[in-house]
């Protein structure tokens, strides 16, 4: 149940909630999946105290125990080696970049060596601009 109030100056007055009211919308947000701002929302309350409702609710639980099965020493997963990342050298590739450009009845024909990849992406994005 909640209440609205109106007092003798016209004034709001704080709303109060019944406890009953206060565990529906509670259980209500425990759902998976559910926002806690959309079911605010709905009952037309503060997202903010309804956070710290279930805040309140879940902290009055009790804790859930942890449950380990129970495993022998070679059930128990051993850490593997981490992945180190390590530069290697790029292999020697031998050849030519070649690029024919052809604007009517002019043709280019640009050599460059695959080495020097770098430098041809890199005219080659500049002379497009």
């Amino acid at each position: 149940m909640n209440t609205y109030g109106i007092d003798l100056m016209g004034r709001r007055r704080r709303r109060r909630h019944s406890s009953e009211f206060k565990a529906a919308v509670i259980q209500e947000c425990m759902h998976p999946g559910v926002s806690i701002a959309a079911v605010a929302l709905a009952h037309s309350l503060n997202a903010n105290m309804l956070r710290k409702w279930v805040i309140d609710a879940e902290s009055a639980l009790p804790p859930k125990p942890k449950v380990m099965p129970a495993q022998s020493v070679q059930d128990i997963p051993m850490p593997g080696p981490t992945f180190v990342p390590l530069a290697l050298p790029a292999p020697a590739v031998e050849g030519d970049i070649r690029i024919e450009l052809q604007r009517g009845d002019t043709t280019l024909t640009l050599v460059w060596p695959v080495s020097a990849a770098r430098d041809c992406a890199a005219w080659l994005r500049d002379w497009l601009r």
